[in-house]
């Protein structure tokens, strides 16, 4: 197998690795402002709606990539910051590179690196993004 259809699989193993813990991650979100509120259903749904694209993004030749997965993750804070908002949550004081930054979650819920979304992405994100490095490098080089 060559190097591109390796980062093939292992982008649909990463894209199905994400999906499978959206759900646990959106729970986790909003039980970090407030007990007692059920967020299955809304992590499903989030889940439902990140993971096609994340297959879609992650599968495709590297050159089509036009977005990062944790960008397309970040797209997701809707959810429980909507969760949040219907149970009259307020928001906390945030930070002013993440106001500035993330103007659309008010919770301060976006997730920097994998290990924020979940501890068992952390190897195999750095392992996608290294691999899709070393193949852009081989297909295009160096570039001054």
């Amino acid at each position: 197998m060559d190097d591109e259809a390796r980062l093939r699989e292992h982008g649909a193993a990463l894209a199905d690795a994400i999906t499978a813990v959206i759900p646990a991650w959106v729970q986790r979100c909003v039980d970090r402002h407030t007990q007692g509120v059920d967020a299955t259903a809304v992590g499903v749904a989030a889940a439902e709606d990140v993971g096609p694209r994340l297959r879609a993004l992650l599968t495709a030749d590297v050159d089509e990539q036009r977005a990062n997965p944790l960008a397309l993750v970040r797209d997701a804070v809707r959810y429980p910051t909507q969760v949040l908002q219907d149970a009259r949550v307020p928001a906390p004081h945030r930070a002013r590179f993440d106001a500035e930054h993330f103007p659309d979650d008010p919770y301060a819920l976006t997730p920097m690196t994998w290990r924020d979304l979940d501890e068992s992405l952390h190897e195999p994100g750095i392992i996608w993004g290294a691999m899709k490095a070393a193949v852009h490098k081989r297909r295009h080089g160096q570039r001054s």
